[in-house]
């Protein structure tokens, strides 16, 4: 599944000129976290969230800040004053933002967020923003995927098992036989943790028409 299938075409947007306060109502009025930041030209120049906002003087930060700065070095310091204070987007505002294009993966898109701890990401189509993904798109996305088809029959399932066993789950390599009756799933072999062992149930479990796995590995210690 790709961005262009799940992201949001209605882009909520703020100029880099308009104020903070205008910014926080814009996405208190529309139950979201974060906005880009259009310039007059259409340009995205950046994204406030609502991170960037955490620390305002309008919080108390100024009573504080004496405690949590000290070892900010001077640089830092007249940033974090400029991020608690000013009154404008353009100077609070999250430069150089992460984007995607429509065409990028989900998969990708799951990365990108996890990597740089952010919730939503401006969707791009030649230098402009058409629309937004954000971790909430993901989540609808997990809830209507459709399970992999899977043949009927024992034997069917016991392929489709195999073939998630050797899916990056850890298990490459290791000692796993697989034998199905019934629609229930017998692991039998040796693997080396325990982790392992939940790692290939998980595997059986994804694939379906199972109605059961029992595992036959011996017992790991903890």
């Amino acid at each position: 599944m790709l961005v262009r299938d799940v992201m949001k075409i209605r882009v909520i947007k703020v100029s880099p000129d308009n104020s903070v306060k205008q910014a926080a109502e814009v996405m208190l009025a529309n139950h979201i976290s974060g906005i880009p930041v259009i310039d007059d030209e259409g340009q995205l120049v950046g994204l406030i969230t609502e991170g960037d906002l955490l620390r305002r003087t309008e919080l108390g930060h100024r009573a504080i800040a004496t405690l949590v700065d000290e070892s900010l070095s001077p640089e830092e310091r007249a940033n974090l004053y400029i991020k608690s204070n000013a009154w404008k987007v353009a100077d609070v505002m999250s430069r150089n933002p992460v984007s995607v294009d429509e065409d990028t993966s989900l998969a990708r898109v799951a990365y990108l967020m996890e990597e740089h701890g952010i919730k939503r990401l401006p969707v791009m189509r030649a230098g402009a923003v058409v629309g937004i993904v954000s971790r909430a798109d993901l989540l609808e996305a997990i809830i209507s995927a459709k399970p992999d088809g899977t043949a009927p029959g024992d034997e069917a399932i016991r392929r489709s098992v195999m073939i998630r066993l050797s899916e990056n789950t850890g298990l490459e390599g290791q000692d796993v036989t697989v034998t199905v009756a019934s629609g229930v799933v017998h692991l039998w072999g040796n693997v080396s943790t325990e982790e392992c062992r939940k790692a290939a149930r998980v595997a059986a479990e994804s694939v379906r028409g199972v109605v059961g796995v029992v595992d036959h590995f011996p017992k790991h210690e903890s």
